[in-house]
């Protein structure tokens, strides 16, 4: 059997396979999690070997498929299960096979959309009707470790005014409500009454069972880049973690019947996550054409005007630009901190892939994503693009979406959570129920600053790996935004420093 090929830990903390020519698996070394907790292996070869993970295109030798079980895990009959199919999938070779644009880990083009939930059907459909499926575009990963830990913060303020609340309603013996603000995003009020008891019917954009903060899926329902990966290698390569689908969980060691036990160890899940997190932190490219640079400054205010900063909130402060690993709030089926003997931790101002989060005199750090990180409704009778789906997701409403991130909105086309709209103008356009006064408002700009808007929202982008500054010309050479609104002769030339966040860069 393929498994036997497994050799056991070497020194160094890693399992590998036997030597072998011919076909065998591409993955040959796996990483083994008590040796990264031990300092082992260093945080610089854990992005190696997570980056290898990433690209890899996996085989049979790998465990590639499940023909045992759904995308979901579920057990089913494995004869005359397709190996890949681009409905339910298994559909994809390799992580990178989707996101690799403009760099590995960004984001795909509408032939990489998936079919969400399609991959827990059985038997599999190959229809790409919207009674079976929701179709996504795929998005981005660089700066997802800033989002995660700014999405836990949330989740902390949230929960400790939950907390209170029902301490004050027990203490007081009366029913207390409280407004729900996290980082001064509002998710509307709970009420606590005497006896502990919780009234969340005026909770909004966020699940009101936990009020965790879910910042990944463009529905908001997964909590972390762990969890993203626990369940893309399961759902789209049929590639399983052992800290999901391994024995001690599942009573087998080859849970989806495919001949490989053990696809993907602990450590290779947390090399695969450190990798994801610390690629370089979306930035700004302001050429140094006078006309154009013009226009991006000018662009970035009026979009803070005319109210699309309402919800594409410009930035956010970490109070602690730390990132670690694993997330206390991880589900379970991924890795707890109680089950690990040390947690990895990274600064993310200082260490992964340039460009760095950015940091303040203070330890803090600003995160630019342009995202409240709470979900919306965008629709109304005239406009309803954004309602095509029928499928709910996790009690999501179908309605109902994450705020999309916009700070690599510049180099990640194409735009909606289907990708069906080809520029960003349309995907304003589509823009009805929360976002219809800023709609409106848009609109009814001229056309001089309508495009001033849309060169703004161009010049947000992931920027190429070892880019050195977050603002760069059109040759990746750092830019001042101050020093250029001066030349300009802009009025208010210090609010467009990126090191000052103001209301005028909202």
């Amino acid at each position: 059997m393929k498994a036997t090929l497994f050799l056991g830990l070497l020194s160094l903390g890693w399992v590998a396979f036997a030597q072998q020519i011919g076909d065998g698996p591409i993955v040959k070394e796996h990483l083994d999690q008590a040796a990264i907790e031990r300092g082992t292996i260093s945080f610089e070869d854990l992005l190696t070997a997570g980056e290898k993970l990433f690209v890899a295109k996996f085989n049979t030798y790998d465990g590639q498929g499940r023909p045992g079980t759904t995308g979901h895990g579920v057990s089913r009959d494995p004869e005359g299960v397709p190996r890949f199919v681009r409905t339910s999938s298994p559909e994809a070779n390799s992580c990178a096979g989707c996101h690799n644009d403009p760099f590995v880990g960004g984001a795909g083009d509408f032939v990489a959309n998936v079919f969400v939930l399609a991959q827990t059907l059985d038997p599999v459909t190959m229809s790409v009707a919207a009674d079976f499926s929701n179709e996504r575009n795929t998005l981005g990963m660089h700066g997802s470790g800033a989002i995660e830990m700014l999405a836990r913060e949330m989740t902390d303020e949230l929960i400790a005014i939950r907390d209170a609340a029902i301490q004050q309603a027990q203490d007081e013996g009366q029913t207390i409500s409280r407004a729900l603000f996290a980082k001064g995003i509002s998710f509307g009020t709970i009420r606590a009454a005497a006896d502990g008891s919780l009234d969340t019917s005026a909770v909004v954009g966020v699940d009101e069972a936990d009020l965790i903060i879910k910042p990944f899926h463009q529905k908001g329902v997964v909590t972390s880049v762990r969890q993203f990966s626990n369940n893309a290698f399961n759902h789209h390569h049929g590639m399983q973690s052992v800290e999901r689908f391994g024995v001690d969980r599942t009573g087998t060691d080859d849970f989806d019947g495919d001949g490989v036990k053990d696809e993907l160890t602990v450590g290779d899940i947390t090399a695969v996550t450190l990798w994801q997190t610390s690629l370089g932190v979306p930035g700004q490219v302001i050429p140094n054409d006078g006309t154009v640079a013009r226009a991006i400054l000018v662009g970035e205010r009026t979009f803070g005007n005319i109210g699309c900063a309402d919800c594409h909130t410009p930035y956010m402060t970490l109070n602690n630009p730390t990132f670690t690993e694993p997330n206390p709030y991880n589900p379970d089926g991924n890795l707890q901190p109680d089950q690990v003997s040390r947690s990895i931790e990274y600064d993310m101002t200082s260490q992964g892939d340039k460009p760095y989060l950015e940091s303040r005199y203070d330890g803090s750090a600003v995160v630019r994503a342009f995202t409240d990180l709470k979900r919306h409704n965008l629709c109304d009778a005239d406009y309803n693009h954004y309602c095509n789906e029928e499928l709910e997701q996790d009690g999501v409403a179908t309605e109902l979406f994450l705020t999309r991130k916009l700070w690599d909105v510049g180099n990640t086309a194409p735009y909606g959570h289907r990708g069906d709209l080809t520029t960003i103008t349309e995907a304003i356009s589509a823009h009805g129920g929360e976002g219809r006064a800023s709609r409106e408002a848009f609109f009814a700009l001229s056309d001089q600053s309508r495009a001033e808007v849309v060169e703004f929202l161009k010049s947000l982008q992931i920027l190429p790996p070892g880019t050195e500054s977050l603002v760069v010309d059109g040759e990746g050479t750092a830019k001042s935004k101050a020093a250029t609104a001066r030349a300009l002769g802009l009025p208010g030339t210090n609010d467009f420093d990126i090191k000052s966040p103001s209301r005028n860069w909202q």
